[in-house]
């Protein structure tokens, strides 16, 4: 019965075409591959959009009329998943385009192959709503995914990447290094669907310079077209142009070190920087949407920003990790008006979360913020200047452990805000 109500799913794309005409929605490509046993990542181009505003993804085994709405939808019963918010990275594009980073978790995978071994076709598909704002009816627009091993049909794309030092240390840890000497070799250990090119750059930022965002820590296949330009450049150290059989893990060899800038004291960032390349599978047709001329290349796309690597150069033993200390800003340093407040700190081992504190010159404390593990800077809001401009302020930052006790307390360190740019 479940083969037999799936086919007539199926059935119903065409049943139902002159609900699917009345769309002015369209996508492209319309099916893709996904990875059976794990995540897949595939880009997808929505247009014309119009006075339409996306709303959620949701993934399901079968569709049913929209009505009277426009389209298919999914049925509620067959729903496997929804497009969870930390993997939204859905973009408005060029001419009344829309962009959608489709990242399957692995648990949607697993659902609809647990449906087709209990007899439903091996396909499910993922249905992007749109919300008319002209208070017309609204438009479900699908895509359809067909199960497989995650190999050469499947859409090139990285769906895990971690970088770091070839070393004991713990993983994301900082590594100290002493002045004039290098640090550690560097490794990146990628995850991947598909085949095809991996091309792109190493990036190093130093210090002082305006860190990466999120939107520049992308890969470039993730971005619209017209925003493939717009991300944030350092200092390059090296490329990479190589070929990625279809196996799904490869270790990518980091830049030499000897290129790696030692001579400036302070936190330095390491960038992984991959480049958009030509892949059939996971191209997008404009012309065919109307929101544009040609073909969108998105080979090796990504649901996530690719994590940096940091090194401090210093006194001390090179290739040392760093225990827990404050970085920048230094030690009464001025931070100028109308520049943000940014706080970095090394990782110490074992930490589940951080506090960061900020108190003025009595020790009375004004803000208290609860970071990631991971997460190793702080921008401070825009009222804080506002608060205590032309005062003095301190800072510090705890490990705390499961229990959400303090592990390791830096020392308070001084800054001084000024009220008005120097001259």
């Amino acid at each position: 019965m479940r083969k037999i109500a799936s086919s007539l799913c199926l059935i119903l794309l065409s049943l139902f075409a002159p609900a699917a005409v009345a769309q002015t929605i369209r996508v492209n490509p319309t099916g893709v591959n996904v990875n059976v046993s794990g995540s897949t990542t595939v880009f997808l181009t929505f247009g014309p959009v119009g006075n339409f505003r996306p709303a959620e993804g949701t993934w399901c085994g079968e569709l049913i009329p929209a009505t009277p709405d426009n389209g298919l939808k999914c049925d509620p019963a067959t729903i496997f998943g929804s497009l969870p918010g930390r993997f939204n990275r859905s973009r408005s594009s060029g001419n009344l385009g829309f962009t959608d980073i489709m990242s399957i978790p692995p648990s949607v995978a697993r659902r609809a192959y647990q449906a087709a071994q209990a007899g439903s076709v091996s396909s499910f598909f993922y249905v992007r709503h749109f919300i008319n704002s002209a208070e017309g009816p609204d438009e479900y627009v699908p895509v359809t995914c067909r199960l497989s091993g995650g190999g050469a049909r499947t859409p090139f794309a990285l769906t895990d990447v971690k970088v770091s030092f070839d070393t004991e240390a713990a993983e994301n840890a900082i590594v100290f290094v002493a002045p004039g000497r290098r640090p550690p070799a560097i490794k990146a250990r990628i995850v991947y669907n598909g085949t095809g090119r991996l091309r792109g750059r190493w990036e190093v930022v130093l210090p002082g310079e305006q860190p990466p965002e999120d939107f520049d820590l992308l890969t470039e296949a993730t971005l619209p077209v017209e925003q493939r330009g717009q991300q944030r450049r350092y200092t390059q150290i090296s490329r990479f142009n190589l070929f990625l059989p279809p196996t799904g893990k490869y270790t990518l060899a980091g830049p030499d070190v000897t290129r790696l800038p030692t001579t400036l004291e302070g936190p330095y960032l390491v960038l992984l920087r991959v480049e958009a390349t030509d892949d059939k599978e996971a191209d997008s047709d404009l012309s065919a949407l109307g929101v544009g001329a040609g073909v969108v290349h998105s080979g090796a796309v990504a649901g996530f920003p690719i994590p940096v690597l940091r090194y401090f150069v210093g006194n001390g033993q090179a290739g040392d990790a760093i225990p827990l200390r404050l970085l920048t800003p230094a030690e009464n340093a001025p931070i100028e008006a109308g520049q943000p407040i940014d706080f970095n700190w090394t990782q110490a081992p074992g930490a589940a979360l951080y506090q960061l504190e900020i108190a003025d010159q009595s020790g009375q404390v004004i803000l208290s913020a609860l970071l990631q593990p991971l997460t190793l800077n702080y921008r401070a809001p825009s009222w804080l200047r506002g608060t205590a401009a032309g005062a003095g302020l301190q800072w510090r930052v705890s490990a705390l452990d499961q229990t959400s006790a303090k592990t390791v307390e830096t020392p308070w360190r001084r800054l001084r805000l000024n009220a008005s740019p120097s001259r």
